[in-house]
């Protein structure tokens, strides 16, 4: 389970903020993602963006993992993580690409049920790993909750659709479709930034949910399509 630390005083200004405890692992990640522009075959080191809190799922597993990414303990400690790096470690190296060009909006359309966590399996497929059922770390949260996203390349965005899976939805027994979700925040425009952050309300919501982020950047048609493993406390 992704532990919080004590929050602290913003990065930035304005509403859009990240607190401070993850300023080292995002300078870590523009470092690993200049590593791996290096390195022959490891795959395309392109500065875009993803849900930082609650942790998107490959995020999640490069922050608790990139330093030591070949460790067997992986397999107990981290199950679906460890599945995740033996399928394409480069979906956790590219924490920050997965993203659809051209989906005009019909996003039901071009991610299909049962593939929402990979974008519809975009990239060549390089992300199927995430739409694997099991039992994902997860966040803390309460039923008010933030949205925290940082976008590496400062595309801004058109708007931001965040939902949450439906009481009763068990992610690790069945993968996620369109009609276990339900929408609780759409916001407006963000100009071009690198944090911003969605707040959320719920009620009724206990146990292991799917916190599911839809963010429309504004540079182009292109949208990210985001899971985060939460745990309502």
């Amino acid at each position: 389970m992704l532990r919080r630390t004590p929050s602290s005083s913003p990065l930035v200004c304005h509403d859009h903020v990240i607190r401070r405890e993850f300023r080292p692992a995002l300078l870590l990640s523009l470092l690993a993602a200049l590593l791996l522009s290096l390195i022959p075959g490891g795959g395309t080191a392109v500065a875009h963006g993803s849900v930082v809190d609650p942790a998107s799922r490959n995020y999640g597993c490069w922050l608790r993992w990139g330093s030591d990414f070949q460790n067997p303990a992986m397999a107990q400690q981290d199950p679906m993580c460890w599945q995740a790096w033996q399928a394409d470690p480069n979906a956790m190296w590219n924490w920050n690409g997965l993203y659809r060009n051209g989906s005009r909006g019909n996003f039901q359309a071009v991610v299909p049920d049962g593939q929402l966590c990979s974008g519809g399996r975009t990239e060549g497929g390089r992300y199927n790993s995430l739409d694997t059922v099991g039992a994902w770390r997860t966040t803390d949260v309460g039923s008010n909750f933030t949205v925290r996203l940082y976008d590496q390349a400062s595309h801004g965005a058109d708007y931001f659709l965040v939902y949450v899976s439906r009481q009763g939805y068990d992610p690790t027994t069945r993968p996620l479709r369109w009609s276990d979700l339900q929408l609780v925040a759409r916001t407006g425009r963000y100009a071009p930034g690198q944090n911003y952050a969605i707040n959320v309300n719920t009620s009724g919501m206990t146990g292991r949910h799917v916190v599911y982020t839809v963010w429309q950047a504004s540079h182009m048609d292109q949208t990210y399509f985001l899971c985060s493993d939460v745990n309502f406390r």
